[in-house]
């Protein structure tokens, strides 16, 4: 299992989703998303990071991603943007039997969800809380189909604690998660891991292969 600590930064409480992305990059270490779980399907794996770090209410996570050709077709919330060139965070508190996905395209439209698995129990969030998780990419928020070609982008997200129904005062030890790398429709279909996963097709569904992330 991976393990990783969410660091607290202080400059994080006042700092707007922008300065976020610099921050980052100036006070947290990175961490790969490498893993090739099902090579001989989707060889493909793109170059791809993110850090992660907290401030006193929320969670931010920044990915930045290199790749062969990109696709950006949805712009509406809760469509399918694992279709697209797409980065995913999911977490779950360690004895929950439920767990949250967020998934996010290349330009920030976002799902998601609470569930207990990938077919059960299925909550989507409510416009209300995805307006409150604030995004940053490099490529703007306004779809463009597909390009082809070799490119780099990035995206910060902030995710507030409230969402991941997390009281910022009483913090748990540990949150159990994985993050990816994935593009279900894209020219070149890839499933990239964090932490690694056992199962014979592509599912990051898969709770059991959450790696651990610490608090400090």
């Amino acid at each position: 299992m991976n393990n990783l600590n969410i660091k607290f930064i202080k400059s994080l409480d006042d700092a707007n989703i922008q300065s976020a992305s610099l921050i980052l990059n100036e006070e947290c270490d990175f961490h790969l998303i490498n893993c090739v779980n099902w090579y001989y399907e989707y060889p493909y794996c793109p170059d791809s990071l993110f850090y992660l770090a907290r401030s006193n209410d929320s969670l931010f996570i920044k990915f930045i991603i290199t790749e062969k050709h990109i696709k950006a077709v949805y712009e509406k919330d809760q469509e399918p943007v694992y279709e697209d060139s797409c980065v995913e965070f999911f977490c779950k508190k360690y004895y929950s039997d439920t767990y949250m996905n967020f998934e996010f395209n290349c330009i920030g439209t976002c799902i998601a969800t609470t569930r207990k698995s990938r077919d059960k129990d299925i909550v989507l969030l409510p416009e209300t809380q995805l307006r409150k998780i604030e995004r940053f990419a490099s490529l703007g928020n306004k779809a463009f189909g597909k390009k082809e070609g070799l490119f780099n982008w990035e995206l910060t997200v902030k995710i507030p604690f409230e969402i991941l129904n997390i009281n910022p005062n009483e913090l748990p030890d540990i949150l159990l998660g994985n993050f990816y790398k994935c593009a279900d429709r894209a020219s070149i279909p890839h499933f990239v891991s964090w932490n690694p996963i056992s199962t014979k097709t592509p599912d990051f569904h898969s709770p059991e292969f959450f790696g651990k992330l610490s608090f400090l």
